[in-house]
């Protein structure tokens, strides 16, 4: 029978199911932003709700159509479940309506998989490594060395949370102060990481670093082929936190053509990860498309 899982973050709802020889048949990708509005502590909003319960409820078609029953699925929610005070009864709807059983997993357990999905196929040799998994509610950092988990942290700053901080809305364009005052937070909390062992090669995972990387060398369409191993510089980095100041949300949405619906936070996204580079002082990071879903499913 397929393996399947589920990952359930403050701004995506990720699905991947194998086969039993390990082929992907399926993997799918939602920006609905369940996060969207929380804050520190506070509830998911009802339109979020239901955003998210309808693309629960396709995945568990879409899983039952490739012969995996929705309640075998393993379903983990991550960052913003942690901070919702109606988490669970959102999930025990979830449940009932999909099949789909969920689990709120620790931030222990969050960097665990992370750390066990992101180096799949990204050769570090003996280096030590920092897994960057850049969410829309924190951040988790995951060091090790020579293929062994080390020390975690997780990081209370992610793209969606960042944006609503600085920004009470949207902006139709981001300023420079805007981004200075994104880029001064990340810097802040970012320096609060005790890095040890202190890392050599950073890999860069999750919805916006994938972004990133697919927008750096020009593709139009997303193929995780492509952009899995792709190197992102402190550079371009740097670059693309000056890019996207003053272009409207339109102009945003060209930008990142493979995954328009995240243009609002990909400059937040962009500080955070620049952060992690020069707190570092790496030149720039490795992009992986694993993450929690391949670490729940190897």
């Amino acid at each position: 029978m397929p393996r399947g899982a589920i990952d359930i973050g403050s701004n995506s709802l990720l699905l991947l199911i194998l086969s039993d020889d390990g082929k992907v048949l399926c993997d799918l990708s939602r920006v609905i932003g369940l996060g969207k509005g929380l804050g520190d502590r506070g509830r998911f909003a009802a339109d979020r709700m239901d955003l998210a319960l309808k693309t629960l409820g396709e995945f568990a078609h879409e899983a039952h159509r490739l012969g995996l029953p929705p309640h075998e699925i393993q379903a983990v929610a991550t960052s913003a479940a942690r901070r919702a005070e109606n988490a669970m009864d959102f999930f025990d709807r979830v449940k009932h309506e999909t099949g789909i059983e969920v689990q709120i997993i620790s931030g222990e357990r969050e960097a665990e998989l992370t750390w066990n999905g992101a180096r799949t196929g990204i050769p570090s040799g003996s280096k030590s490594v920092g897994v960057v998994d850049l969410g829309g509610g924190s951040t988790e950092i995951v060091m090790g060395d020579n293929g062994v988990r080390g020390a975690t942290q997780s990081l209370e700053i992610g793209t969606v949370r960042l944006t609503e901080a600085i920004c009470s809305s949207v902006p139709d364009r981001f300023t420079t102060q805007h981004r200075d005052e994104m880029l001064n937070r990340a810097r802040r909390v970012v320096a609060s990481t005790q890095w040890s062992p202190q890392p050599q090669f950073l890999i860069g995972v999750a919805g916006t670093a994938t972004t990133l990387g697919a927008s750096e060398i020009g593709l139009t369409e997303w193929n995780a082929q492509t952009v899995h191993g792709t190197f992102l510089s402190r550079h371009a980095l740097a670059q693309w936190t000056n890019r996207l100041v003053g272009i409207d949300a339109s102009a945003r949405r060209l930008l990142v053509p493979v995954s328009p619906q995240r243009a609002d936070t990909v400059l937040a996204g962009a500080c955070i990860l620049l952060s992690v580079c020069e707190a570092t002082q790496i030149d720039g990071m490795t992009i992986s498309v694993g993450g929690i879903r391949h670490g729940l499913i190897q």
